[in-house]
């Protein structure tokens, strides 16, 4: 009994901390409700099997975390260098640990006139990075950017067959792992608008709910395996049936 015990202790506690980690990815995408071009993160609990101590093998509890690339909604902000993608695709940004992506599209001007991120990391064209010298600013769908009635550059916007490899780096950016390439989209961009992130508040609120309840049935789990171990342990050292 007391190894089943053992076990059934493992696993609840296993799954307490799984349930933590849900619950800070959950509070995470909540934070960013707000955030221009957030994608939310989901998890989902699966089995492994793996080698505990003396070599014995048995199956333990995991999470796996995914981001949700679906498409949040287009706000209209008036700010020319607002860019939003509709459709599949990404911009392209230069930073200094390479090439990253993004689809928050809150754009600004550096002092070198470059168009850059909110963190001042460059948005790339088919040039390199998009250079503005001018004051009239007008970008097509196609991407194709005029600067005062001339033709500046276009942006580069591409999409990858598998986004299972695109991973979150921080600052809004996405890096991609593994060998899946770009290739490229018939997205779309608008001008003067940003997307909004797709966290359904409602939903995330309602995975919190059911979060904690989840983790105070393991709480009542082991405190009961606790009190079996406990009637053990006096029952063995008694003297009396």
């Amino acid at each position: 009994m007391f190894i089943q015990n053992r076990i059934g202790l493992i696993e609840s506690v296993e799954s307490m901390l799984n349930q933590e980690r849900r619950l800070e990815q959950t509070t995470n995408n909540i934070a960013n409700v707000n955030t221009a071009g957030y994608k939310k993160e989901n998890t989902a609990f699966h089995e492994m099997l793996f080698t505990a101590e003396n070599g014995r093998q048995r199956v333990g509890k995991a999470i796996k975390l995914t981001t949700d690339q679906t498409q949040g909604s287009i706000e209209t902000t008036g700010n020319p260098l607002d860019l939003a993608i509709t459709g599949d695709g990404y911009f392209k940004i230069q930073t200094g640990n390479g090439i990253r992506y993004t689809r928050a599209g809150e754009f600004t001007r550096n002092n070198q006139n470059q168009l850059t991120t909110a963190g001042g990391d460059p948005v790339l064209g088919m040039g390199g990075p998009i250079i503005i010298n001018g004051k009239d600013v007008q970008i097509q769908p196609t991407g194709e950017i005029f600067v005062d009635g001339q033709a500046a550059d276009r942006l580069d916007i591409v999409t990858f067959n598998n986004k299972a490899l695109l991973e979150k780096e921080g600052r809004n950016l996405l890096r991609l792992t593994g060998n899946g390439g770009e290739i490229a989209t018939q997205a779309s961009v608008r001008q003067g608008s940003v997307e909004k992130s797709n966290v359904n508040t409602v939903q995330e609120m309602t995975a919190m709910i059911s979060l904690q309840r989840d983790y105070e049935a393991q709480q009542k789990m082991i405190r009961t395996i606790d009190e079996i171990d406990g009637q053990t342990v006096r029952k063995v050292g008694s003297l009396t049936p």
